[in-house]
């Protein structure tokens, strides 16, 4: 396939932000009108949200309902307040999804109850006393109970004909898991979403060889929801890096799940000039080899323009669905965890076109793809380290155990601009992620 031509200026799709005044957030008040990025709707032929009607988010407001928020309670305020009228959220600030009904941040032991404390978890399943079968009795209950207290707190719904948008270049959420869970035509973007932590993981020793601790909470979940777009954001761990935390029976206390999951029949989103980084297991698009039912004939998903640094894997693991991930940069660098980045899974039928990879000496290019199971992929016009790279080519002579079919039997349509691979580490480093561009 050709490549088109390399545009020299940042993106095209942009509008320009007006100047926004500071507004004192009130929970279901009306905050005063403004144009530009919060009212953008996703462009046409932008990717697969675009197709099948538009994304146009709550960028119809009326005046009522157009809100500044700058805590959990605010944001849930505004969300109930506006119901499934077109609605835009303006985040303002840091917003902690661990906090309490004032806006005041809690630590895990403000969740624990029934006994439930990591020591006696520790001491009620080693598995030199337990054994290797699941936890289960007391502590495990303990356990189970104190984390759905965190999960009333950490997931906050997303309400269809939305526009969330941060407001200047630092508005952040900490410690949430927002949900995009059965709803339609929905926007986030120019926020910094962090550290979305599980403060009681589920010890498996089922989990592989040798077991593993299992966590909730993804920082955002597309769930059976359509027209999303998913544009200008950082997604990270923040200050908590799992790399940072202790080892228990063995293995990594991990605390965090994924950064961005698009499961469980959602169709139509398109991510964009997105920053996904410092990370491990980043992007599902299908959770499940069992979810047929749901997930075929959706899943349709396009990631274009994103910067993925340094995460360990799932960038991102497909199921099922037609998935179109084009002039993305993928940075692995000295030191960091690198499992692969394009996981091939049941039924996918994943395009992975002129994209950049920047890999550390010491990365081995034929770890780019890995095959979970058989499923055809196109990988045209890619570039590794500044050169050109045949990467199914690559992957099946340096895994031979993994033989990859090439042609995913489809070709996108709905790309508005495709930059030349040798172009995309400039343009998407100087012009992907939250604060860059949007600025209001």
């Amino acid at each position: 396939m050709s490549v088109l031509r390399c545009h020299a200026r940042a993106i095209a799709l942009m509008v320009g932000c007006a100047s926004l005044a500071l507004v004192v957030a009130v929970p279901a008040q009306a905050a005063p009108r403004h144009g530009g990025a919060e009212r953008a709707t996703l462009p046409a032929g932008d990717g697969w949200a675009a197709a099948e009607g538009s994304t146009t988010g709550g960028s119809k407001a009326a005046r009522e309902h157009v809100y500044t928020v700058s805590d959990r309670a605010e944001l849930v305020a505004a969300f109930e307040d506006a119901g499934d009228a077109p609605k835009i959220i303006r985040i303002a600030g840091t917003i902690h999804g661990n906090a309490d009904a004032q806006g005041t941040p809690v630590d895990c032991e403000d969740y624990r109850t029934d006994g439930y404390t990591l020591e006696k978890y520790l001491a009620a399943y080693d598995p030199q006393t337990w054994g290797q079968k699941p936890p289960s009795g007391p502590l495990e209950d303990a356990r189970a109970a104190s984390a759905e207290r965190q999960k009333e707190a950490v997931h906050v719904e997303v309400p269809s004909h939305t526009t969330l948008v941060g407001v200047g270049d630092d508005a952040t959420v900490i410690g949430a898991s927002l949900q995009v869970k059965g709803v339609s035509n929905v926007i986030i973007r120019n926020i910094d979403f962090e550290d979305t932590y599980d403060c009681f993981p589920q010890w498996d020793p089922t989990d592989g060889d040798s077991g593993a601790w299992n966590s909730e909470y993804d920082n955002l979940v597309v769930s059976g929801s359509d027209h999303v777009w998913i544009d200008h954001n950082t997604f990270s761990d923040g200050d908590r890096p799992d790399a940072d935390q202790p080892r228990y029976f063995g293995e990594l206390f991990q605390q965090h799940d994924g950064l961005l999951d698009i499961v469980r029949g959602a169709d139509l989103v398109t991510a964009s000039w997105n920053v996904f980084k410092n990370h491990d297991k980043t992007m599902l698009i299908g959770n499940s080899n069992s979810a047929g039912a749901t997930d075929r004939g959706r899943l349709r998903v396009t990631l274009h323009h994103n910067r993925f640094q340094d995460v360990g894997e799932r960038a991102p693991r497909v199921r099922f669905g037609q998935v179109d991930s084009y002039n993305n940069h993928f940075v692995a660098t000295r030191g960091s965890s690198y499992g692969y980045t394009y996981g091939i899974g049941f039924e996918s039928r994943l395009v992975a076109e002129h994209n950049a990879f920047t890999l550390a000496r010491g990365f081995d290019p034929a770890k780019i793809l890995k095959k979970w199971d058989e499923a055809p992929v196109t990988a045209d016009d890619n570039y590794v380290n500044g050169r050109g790279s045949d990467l199914i080519a690559v992957h099946n002579a340096g895994v031979p155990e993994e033989q990859i079919t090439e042609g995913a039997g489809w070709t996108p349509e709905l790309r508005t601009r495709v930059d030349h691979p040798r172009a995309v580490p400039y343009l998407v480093n100087r012009k992907a992620g939250a604060g860059k561009g949007l600025r209001c």
